[in-house]
């Protein structure tokens, strides 16, 4: 009994644990021709892709633009809350509805040089700073 009393008090004690947040940056281009498109998506994102974000433990997400140089970059930053970054990305990319919203978004989007070499369209970014 009292072997079950520890599996069952180190059960919830784990299951209570603050879950530990990764945080994900990333950076592309947008197409002049395009920009109007892009911005018009993201005022009003279909509810079923805000869904599986969520759904894929993605928490905190949002896209900015910026103008460096007489081009327009877009920065995205997440948190992400779940045990399997990989794992959920892959479910989130085999989702029909956010392959067809990527086939919307994707267009307006000028990857960098690294992201082109890899077959992507974000460029990863390094976490320099953090406060909490």
């Amino acid at each position: 009994m009292k072997t079950l009393t520890i599996l069952i008090l180190a059960a919830i004690a784990s299951s209570c644990a603050p879950t530990q947040v990764q945080r994900h940056a990333w950076v592309t281009g947008l197409k002049p021709e395009k920009a109007a498109y892009y911005r018009k998506l993201h005022a009003n994102p279909w509810p079923s892709v805000n869904a599986t974000l969520k759904d894929c433990n993605i928490r905190n997400f949002s896209i900015h633009e910026c103008e460096i140089g007489g081009k327009t970059y877009l920065f995205a930053y997440l948190e992400y809350t779940g045990k399997d970054f990989d794992a959920d990305m892959k479910k989130m990319a085999a989702d029909p509805e956010t392959q067809r919203w990527w086939k919307e978004t994707d267009p307006c989007q000028a990857p960098l040089a690294d992201a082109l070499k890899a077959g992507r369209i974000w460029s990863d970014t390094k976490e320099l700073y953090y406060l909490e």
